[in-house]
């Protein structure tokens, strides 16, 4: 009887890829955000983030951002309105269809992603250090070729791209 090969997703859930992508991506999220609360952003939640990764600093509507988000429109309207309520962005009419929003951060919200591009920095500081940079330099090398040999565009690439002027 031939013996039956161990497959990574068989030998259990240390060796799961899909385990161990949620759980580096909450650690490192965990970590953005514990910083960010450390600089004054007591308010900000991982969903939050999400916006902010995909805002850029120009305006944006709705439905391109929750489509950069990969989240409904739904949502993303409720993510909004608590930013909004909080102080981080304004949605403002769109000049060119009114039934249409545009999402702009503000002062506070233009703050928080300098701080977000802090944390990461710090965060990815903190990675190399433990696992060196090497290890990660290849990890992040591997990821976005995986991405963009599944067909997915890579979200750095994403939030990078100009933004349409308001």
């Amino acid at each position: 009887m031939k013996q039956q090969q161990e497959t990574p997703s068989s030998q259990g859930r240390d060796t799961n890829l899909a385990r161990l992508l949620l759980e580096f991506g909450r650690d490192y999220e965990r970590r953005v955000i514990d910083r960010l609360h450390r600089m004054g952003h007591s308010l900000i939640r991982p969903s939050h983030i999400t916006v902010f990764w995909n805002l850029g600093l120009g305006a944006v509507r709705v439905t391109e951002l929750a489509e950069r988000a990969h989240v409904t429109q739904q949502a993303m309207g409720k993510m909004l309105k608590e930013l909004e309520r909080i102080g981080y962005v304004v949605r403002d009419i769109d000049g060119r269809d009114r039934r249409a929003k545009k999402i702009r951060p503000t002062a506070r919200g233009t703050e928080l992603m300098r701080g977000m591009a802090e944390a990461t920095n710090e965060v990815r500081r903190f990675y190399a250090d433990q696992v060196s940079e090497d290890t990660l330099l290849e990890l992040e090398q591997q990821l976005a070729s995986c991405i963009r040999k599944i067909g997915q565009e890579d979200t750095a690439v994403i939030w990078a791209k100009p933004i349409r002027a308001a």
